[in-house]
């Protein structure tokens, strides 16, 4: 019997995330370590939809690994929970579990879009004009 893989992204400024999700025994490894070993706080942010998921379907029987590239550290794990996210609803088809995860937290779905504004020519930032003198 084949199995059955689906990949999705999650996005958050510069990092990008690749999840693949497929039926299996609830194993979920971030960049090939398994995510109970990350950092207490980022483990923290990768079980939420884990843990949404498993009380409201009352099973976890899937196998999710995640790629990440670029961007710093807090954006590759919110990266990895947005794409972790949108895997499970998409493998899933369940809409009660994007109404949970919306209801829960909007971010978990839906990507920041806000980046960093453009520097203005003349400028030494975005915002900051020269300042004149009159004396």
């Amino acid at each position: 019997m084949e199995k059955t893989k689906l990949t999705l992204a999650g996005k958050r400024k510069s990092a990008v995330a690749k999840a693949t999700i497929q039926e299996g025994n609830g194993k979920v490894t971030v960049n090939k370590i398994p995510y109970e070993n990350l950092t207490f706080f980022h483990k923290l942010l990768i079980s939420e939809p884990i843990e949404i998921t498993k009380k409201l379907l009352g099973n976890f029987n899937f196998d999710i690994s995640v790629k990440i590239a670029g961007g710093g550290h807090e954006g590759q794990i919110d990266a990895a929970r947005i794409a972790i996210s949108k895997a499970l609803v998409a493998f899933t088809k369940s809409p009660e579990l994007r109404k949970a995860f919306l209801e829960y937290d909007k971010g978990m779905l839906v990507a920041d879009t806000r980046r960093k504004e453009t520097y203005k020519p003349g400028d030494s930032k975005a915002r900051a004009k020269r300042q004149k003198s009159y004396r």
